[in-house]
């Protein structure tokens, strides 16, 4: 088939994870109003949509992702009218809002679970996965959770006699979308927050929402530890046709996580009848090594080509440690995943604070908080270089290492900071159609180097990163649509040389954006 699959969203967005972006009120946790005010920054930055982790009613076991009211907001965060008037901003400056969306559970203090645990015989009893207890008393199959590790997916309800299943805490009990009447429920909380002007959703683990309805065990292989979330079952399909119906109807988008390994599995889950979009998270494993990226690009392009979708890129999120982190504190590697990140064919999202360049903050053994253990991650943004950096309270989570001097504030005032490194990116990316909607090729120049060739009409981009432990030369082929021209640095990780005609040289832990046409010497 042709590489020319065109995309359903040709900007990039930007996570936001509430709790940690700006505190106003005090509290020490982020809300509505610290997004709000940092709007004319987002886009000053250059991001084309804002998505935020959950801001609904929640008693915050899994801090948001345990729903209790699907249709207000948390008074952490602020209320109904500060969420439309942040969505009314945003859409003056041109930014999108999208919300994530959690299919899968519910809290434990949600109205539909309390009906559904009261009696067998409540109409919302069949919402939610009761059975009977196993032969020998114990769980009704030998599904794991994720979290708390090692404990079992089903948690027993004395009063009623029988488990209800939850894949994550017990405290977030798992609905049953074979229940019509729970499906139409979650189309109507997308219909709400859609008619209050919001965009698109990320929908949270939604490949776990079609189920064998037999629930038989695992294989033995999967177990014991947190195997339940590779479920992967083709009821799922038919579940998303009556969300994707609901967002057409609307104009909406919606982004799944589908957290599978293999990207096929995942593109799967894409289409004109499914999702929009699917996150793909497999540079966030990948080592820092040309081959393995190869790999992992290599692999998405084939797999959601053949499923005629557009893919997604990510470097980082509420989930996982932060780029830095992983790259070993390396400030350059930083950068140059991120110069790869911001030039792939596919939609990129642009974690919160990835942006500054953060590591994961040190959070001492008294003021962990997060029962997945991703509190460092999740250490709240330093506006400005002063004590408190910018936040009215003492802050939720510890601020990462050297939170002064990655401060926003700071960032903009350097032209040389990894802030401004993305919003050149940024700037870029818009400015190409290659970059933003052309076809991709990985090109073989060097075994450290990771290197693609971007096309759309007469625009090309090539990406060079060298992933490998030494500086080295390049050679590089001719621009396709201008033969024996030179290629000229657009954007450099280090920004050293933009606007020069590369000279084949690439420097350790560096990338590079080149473009066709005579640079200076």
């Amino acid at each position: 088939m042709s590489d020319r699959v065109q995309p359903p969203f040709d900007g990039v967005v930007y996570q936001i994870y509430p709790r940690s972006f700006r505190d106003t009120d005090g509290d020490g946790v982020g809300d509505l109003e610290g997004i709000r005010r940092h709007l004319d920054h987002l886009a000053w930055l250059g991001v084309d949509a804002v998505w935020l982790s959950p801001i609904y009613r929640s008693p915050m076991a899994d801090f948001g992702y345990d729903v209790a009211d699907h249709t207000d907001v948390d008074p952490l965060f602020g209320t109904l009218e500060d969420a439309d008037r942040l969505i009314a901003e945003a859409h003056e400056r041109g930014l999108q809002v999208w919300l994530d969306f959690v299919p899968n559970h519910t809290s434990d203090q949600h109205p539909w679970f309390q009906a559904s645990r009261s009696s067998r015989d409540d109409p919302k009893r069949s919402w939610y996965v009761w059975r009977d207890p196993a032969p020998d008393g114990g769980p009704p199959n030998n599904w794991m959770a994720h979290f708390p590790p090692d404990r079992p997916a089903w948690t027993y309800d004395e009063p009623t006699g029988q488990y209800y299943l939850h894949q994550f805490l017990p405290q977030q009990p798992d609905v049953d979308w074979d229940e019509p009447e729970l499906a139409a429920a979650m189309h109507d909380v997308l219909r709400f927050w859609l008619e209050r002007g919001v965009d698109g959703f990320r929908a949270d683990v939604v490949h776990l929402i079609g189920r064998d309805p037999d629930y038989p065990d695992d294989p033995e292989h999967l177990l014991p530890a947190g195997r339940a979330g590779y479920h992967d079952h083709p009821r799922t399909l038919e579940h998303l046709r009556g969300i994707r119906a609901v967002m057409e109807a609307h104009g909406g988008l919606m982004v799944g996580e589908v957290n599978l390994p293999d990207p096929s599995r995942v593109a799967a889950h894409v289409g004109p009848e499914a999702l929009h979009l699917g996150f793909y998270f497999g540079l966030i494993g990948a080592p820092w090594d040309a081959a393995a990226w190869r790999e992992v690009i290599g692999d998405a392009d084939a797999a959601f080509l053949a499923q005629g979708a557009w893919p997604t890129w990510v470097l980082g999120n509420h989930d996982s440690p932060r780029p830095r982190t992983r790259f070993g504190g390396s400030e350059a590697r930083a950068r140059s995943a991120a110069v790869v990140l911001l030039t792939l064919r596919g939609v990129p999202f642009v974690y919160a604070g990835d942006e500054l360049g953060l590591e994961d903050a040190e959070v001492p053994d008294d003021r962990v908080v997060d029962p997945g253990g991703r509190d460092g991650c999740r250490a709240p943004l330093p506006w400005v270089p002063d004590e408190g950096h910018g936040w009215a309270g003492e802050p939720w989570l510890p601020f990462a290492p050297d939170a002064a001097a990655r401060a926003v504030a700071v960032q903009r005032d350097d032209p040389s900071s990894v802030l401004h490194l993305h919003r050149r990116l940024l700037a870029h990316r818009r400015d190409s159609p290659a970059l933003v909607r052309g076809d991709q090729g990985l090109l073989d120049l060097h075994p450290e180097v990771l290197a693609f060739h971007r096309t759309f009409a007469a625009d090309e981009r090539l990406v060079l990163c060298n992933l490998g432990d030494d500086d080295l030369e390049v050679d590089l082929p001719d621009p396709a649509n201008d033969p024996g021209a030179p290629w000229t640095i657009a954007v450099a990780s280090d920004g050293a040389g933009e606007g020069a005609t590369f000279s084949g040289r690439l420097a350790r832990d560096h990338a590079v954006v080149l473009a066709p046409g005579s640079g200076s010497r």
